[in-house]
């Protein structure tokens, strides 16, 4: 049985920013996909800092309401990390759009809060994570246009509603992953551990790519990871911090 026929955990969060290694989760939320149904579990968490009114504005989540109604950082987190190790435990891939950014906030958040990260639960780095974004990227490379999740489901016709909602996205990158299977069918064919590894190369190439366009455009600023699907925070190594 190929394994878009077997189970796939998706996951995906909303954050107080797009800085990996400062901003928070304030929701996350863990799809668990299988031929006779399909089980979310979403997290909402006071990040216990203020919510930024531009990340309000994607999300919806303000600061008041995180704290009225959100969950601990540190039990959230911990139970989130869990259900991703347990899935990989099972052999079942982890799919995730942009996976390097949703894994290396996890990640930092992890050590901010002085819990095992992913790689530290299981022995071993992550495996196998299977991201639409990097795989579109690779097998579609010359398409012109953004490739946001809202854009990547419009050209693969999968209908998405009610995106920037961790749940509605997991729910919309789970579909887009089943449409290039149809669109790419050797994508169906090759094992999970493969494609992550085949990702780890296209991510890289693409990354190297793209900081040469910035380059040769003068653009300031660090460019692209190289490293997917997850890099260790820069600024909290392997201490905790407040």
């Amino acid at each position: 049985m190929a394994w878009v026929d077997q189970p796939l955990v998706g996951f995906d969060t909303e954050t107080t920013g797009v800085d990996v290694d400062r901003d928070r989760i304030v929701t996350a939320a863990i799809v668990r996909r299988t031929a006779s149904g399909t089980t979310v579990s979403r997290w909402l968490i006071d990040p216990g800092v203020d919510i930024p009114a531009a990340a309000t504005a994607v999300h919806g989540i303000t600061t008041e309401h995180a704290r009225a109604w959100g969950v601990a950082p540190r039990e959230a987190l911990d139970e989130i990390a869990e259900t991703l190790a347990s899935a990989v435990v099972r052999a079942e891939p982890v799919v995730a759009f942009n996976a390097s950014f949703d894994l290396t906030l996890l990640d930092a958040e992890l050590r901010r809060h002085g819990l095992p990260t992913l790689p530290d639960r299981l022995g071993h780095p992550l495996r196998a994570v299977l991201d639409p974004l990097v795989l579109d990227r690779h097998l579609d490379r010359y398409r012109r246009g953004k490739r946001r999740l809202a854009d990547v489901c419009a050209h693969y016709g999968v209908a998405a509603e009610g995106l920037h909602a961790a749940d509605a996205d997991v729910v919309a990158t789970l579909d887009v992953l089943a449409a290039m299977t149809q669109v790419y069918p050797q994508l169906a064919g090759t094992e999970p551990e493969e494609l992550h590894r085949r990702q780890v190369d296209a991510h890289r190439l693409w990354a190297e790519s793209f900081n040469a366009w910035r380059r040769d455009q003068g653009l300031a600023g660090p460019g692209a990871e190289t490293t997917w699907p997850c890099r260790d925070a820069r600024h909290l190594g392997g201490a905790a911090v407040a």
